[in-house]
């Protein structure tokens, strides 16, 4: 996906703002001649036997994508495999460790482009959002954050009690940090490259979103709510656990609460896993 790169200095932090309407087709193309530089959008796609449900995760998939990156986490069915047929120039990577803190952090140091997407693989992230997210960081935010429950989102598999949970977690982090996010444990999120010093993700588990979030208003970075559905997981089941991942979560908001505020560059490991090869080299990491 390419787009123009416009920024507002004003745009605020941590606060849920409306993204701007989509231009017409007239003026996108009168703003795109006379665009400067342009935005390449990477997307990363975590995944762990998830064969079944690629296919309806690639085909909601923007055609002018800048790169697609699926992280593999040894799974045991035939998913690289079934996305290299769907999409021929997937880049696919295996993460190093398990975990899908793990999978991102992978993920994100084998990106090339200018922003970075985060995409769930079970089917329950539309990609046809994405321009959504990546109009937000056109207008000026540094981190376009997914919510449900923004005016306009909703979730169609948030159990009662990950509601309740995710309400108390997320009115701690407001608390604690001055925040004002509507949703804490979503993993729909996109990002200008620059965040990534900030993010530092050195966790393995589904605590990943919240350390995101957390870091991400600890850097004083413009935060964008962007409104999205959840739909239900296709095929298979959750690897997530309620109580387990939920108190992960609680120790690392209150482990991250008395940290210092330090800026790294991603170091993850990255294996580029070759299409016809059953080795994995050093990926190239810019």
């Amino acid at each position: 996906m390419v787009i123009d790169d416009r920024t507002d200095a004003a745009a605020p932090h941590a606060v849920a703002v409306d993204y701007p309407a989509a231009p017409s087709a007239s003026t996108t193309s009168e703003t795109t001649a006379e665009a400067a530089p342009t935005l390449r959008v990477s997307v990363v796609i975590p995944t762990l036997n998830e064969a079944k449900n690629l296919p309806h995760v690639f085909a909601g998939l923007p055609d002018d994508l800048y790169e697609v990156i699926l992280v593999d986490g040894f799974s045991t069915d035939d998913t690289v495999d079934v996305a290299r047929a769907l999409y021929p120039t997937i880049r696919v990577v295996e993460q190093t460790r398990r975990g899908k803190g793990n999978a991102l952090s992978c993920g994100f140091a084998a990106c090339t482009g200018d922003v970075i997407v985060m995409l769930d693989a079970d089917g329950s992230a539309r990609g046809t959002e994405i321009p959504r997210f990546v109009e937000a960081l056109r207008a000026g935010a540094d981190f376009a954050k997914g919510s449900r429950f923004a005016a306009g989102g909703g979730s169609a598999d948030i159990t009662f009690l990950r509601r309740l949970g995710n309400w108390g977690l997320n009115t701690i982090v407001n608390l604690l940090y001055g925040t004002c996010y509507t949703d804490l444990c979503y993993g729909y999120n996109a990002f200008r490259t620059h965040c990534l010093p900030h993010m530092n993700v050195n966790c393995d588990g589904f605590e990943v979103e919240t350390l995101i979030n957390i870091r991400i208003a600890k850097a004083g970075l413009r935060v964008a709510e962007v409104p999205s559905f959840e739909a239900s997981r296709i095929h298979g089941s959750s690897n997530l656990n309620t109580f387990r991942d939920g108190w992960r979560v609680l120790k690392t908001i209150m482990t991250e609460r008395f940290a210092l505020v330090q800026a790294t560059t991603p170091q993850a490991a990255v294996y580029e896993m070759e299409p016809d090869a059953g080795l994995y080299q050093d990926g190239a990491v810019a």
